[in-house]
């Protein structure tokens, strides 16, 4: 089962849950990510302390590396097992997981020389 840390309500750092999570399978347009390497910004407490408003339930974290795992229909510039990296803002929230569904626009292909942890 997949790991992700989550929050309900804002607030400090014991606002944060370390979750048994479903992925499940990519919808048209998604992918679904193992990663291997997530970003940590100093803005992901912004969105914890609700400085940056979000819908909650959320995930934190916007930025990471990993292997895509599975392609949903629609999705053309990827396939499963190709090395791939994305940031972004509220659109990809959720990063700090093991496993998860995100929308194929923002993922760029990662090139052989450059890792997963350079990467993230």
């Amino acid at each position: 089962m997949a790991k992700a840390i989550k929050f309900y309500e804002t607030g400090g750092p014991e606002v944060l849950r370390f979750e048994d999570v479903g992925v499940g399978e990519p919808g048209p347009g998604e992918v679904r990510v193992r990663h291997v390497a997530v970003g940590l910004n100093f803005a992901d407490t912004y969105f914890r302390s609700g400085t940056y408003q979000v819908p909650l339930p959320s995930g934190l974290g916007n930025e990471a590396a990993g292997v895509v795992e599975a392609v949903g229909a629609g999705v053309t510039h990827l396939a499963v097992g190709d090395r791939v990296t994305y940031t972004g803002f509220t659109n990809t929230l959720g990063a700090y997981s093991t496993d998860r569904l995100i929308s194929a626009d923002p993922l760029i292909k990662l090139p052989e020389a450059i890792s997963c942890e350079v990467a993230a």
